[in-house]
């Protein structure tokens, strides 16, 4: 074996650890997975079988931990990975596969394929084998600040504006208020609209925040392309300001990666627990539904329905509040058929809309059908989510398709019919 062989053999090696290796060991090879991924229902092609994207992996460790994969090796019977095949990979682990979760959820003998994911992405992301553009938002994350580039100036721009339009201030870098609020480079750019609803809800509600001008960006483009050392960079950096600021609360925007990394990935990726609380956006929403403090007038009278991002409510666990928000807001609310933990994937999660070939988005118009039959089905002109990437990603198919839907915000639409 040559040398570059023998490194692309110890990289995969490397990321096998013992929930990897449990789950190989109890993998029963039944397929359901198969049935849970968007990416095989809509194409039908069998190498999209979430169980099979793992299949480098799978071999590595046949080859380096069991004894039957050992004696194949030695006579020859099991070749070892190349790097050609792991650029042929690339497809299946990046360009289609979101991380949405909802292959680990229907496996029978519970095993995560998700993280499996995830460990072999950390390995392809080593070895080199990264799509151009998630190493470029990657790039951009570490040495700038945010995936699309966005420098402070800008951003303190965005805000300036959004006071112009509230009449009310949104502070910076203020410590002792209770809550530090996140953004993603999304709803910046492309949804500022939603700082608008946050300062409207937060004066509503009484509750003082502030935005960190060196810690403004939620996306982690670490946990997406599967690179640790990264994603303990870009959670640092937040979990330095909410320190230095003394915040309460971290305020998780509407992002779906963003929740996981900050919420669920990041007290492992610093090592040691937080000094203050994170929250999901719709957490405190539905909190202040509760209270009552949340009350609204002259509700959204058109049929909708919801679309639940998968990172936020699926793996993150944010069951509840949409629902609850929405039926406060909304006349005519319809459920769909899959809905919370059991929803479809937008198409785009997980890294997957930043892959800009011509390729990556023929399949991420041709998977979204599955949502465009969820919004036919329901007869409605309108779906809500509350996911900037989920939004984006949606609006694209959308014009694909040419479909006359409305793609509202949710906190967006329930700031829009506040009591005066």
């Amino acid at each position: 074996m040559s040398a570059s062989l023998d490194k692309v053999t110890q990289t995969l090696k490397e990321v096998i650890d013992a929930p990897i290796a449990s789950y190989f060991e109890s993998c029963v090879h039944c397929g359901l997975c198969a049935e849970a991924c968007l990416f095989y229902t809509e194409t039908g092609d069998p190498k999209y079988t979430p169980i099979h994207k793992v299949e480098p992996l799978r071999r590595v460790y046949e080859q380096e931990y069991t004894l039957l994969g050992r004696l194949k090796k030695m006579v020859g019977l099991s070749k070892p990975i190349t790097h050609e095949e792991l650029d042929q990979w690339q497809e299946l682990v990046y360009d289609s596969c979101t991380l949405c979760g909802r292959c680990s959820l229907i496996c029978p003998v519970g095993n995560d394929i998700t993280y499996m994911v995830r460990k072999f992405r950390e390995g392809m992301a080593v070895s080199g084998h990264v799509p151009d553009g998630i190493r470029g938002a990657t790039k951009r994350t570490v040495e700038i600040g945010g995936p699309m580039g966005l420098k402070w100036p800008a951003v303190a721009n965005v805000l300036k504006k959004a006071e112009e339009a509230t009449g009310l201030p949104i502070p910076v870098d203020q410590a002792g208020v209770d809550y530090l609020v996140l953004l993603s480079s999304m709803e910046i750019v492309n949804y500022p609209e939603y700082i608008e609803a946050l300062a409207k809800i937060f004066n509503k509600a009484g509750i003082s925040f502030t935005l960190a001008s060196d810690a403004f960006e939620a996306t982690n483009a670490g946990i997406q392309i599967g690179a640790s050392d990264i994603a303990k960079v870009i959670v640092t950096r937040i979990v330095d300001a909410a320190e230095r600021l003394k915040v309460k609360y971290v305020l998780s925007p509407e992002c779906g990666h963003a929740y996981t990394a900050i919420r669920w990935e990041g007290p492992n990726l610093i090592g040691r627990p937080y000094q203050f609380e994170v929250v999901h956006v719709l957490e405190l929403l539905d909190g202040l539904r509760q209270k009552g403090v949340l009350k609204v007038k002259n509700k959204f009278k058109d049929p909708l329905i919801l679309h639940d991002p998968c990172q936020i409510v699926r793996r993150g666990g944010v069951l509840q509040a949409p629902e609850a928000l929405i039926r406060e807001v909304a006349e005519n609310f319809i459920p769909v058929a899959d809905q919370q933990k059991w929803n479809w994937c937008c198409g785009g999660g997980g890294g997957a809309s930043a892959i800009h070939t011509e390729t990556a988005e023929a399949l991420r118009a041709k998977v979204f059908q599955i949502k465009k039959r969820q919004i036919e089905d329901a007869g409605v002109g309108t779906m809500v989510t509350f996911c900037a990437n989920c939004r984006i990603v949606m609006e694209e198919a959308l014009d694909h398709y040419e479909m006359n839907t409305k793609l509202l915000g949710l906190t967006e639409l329930l700031a829009e019919h506040l009591e005066d």
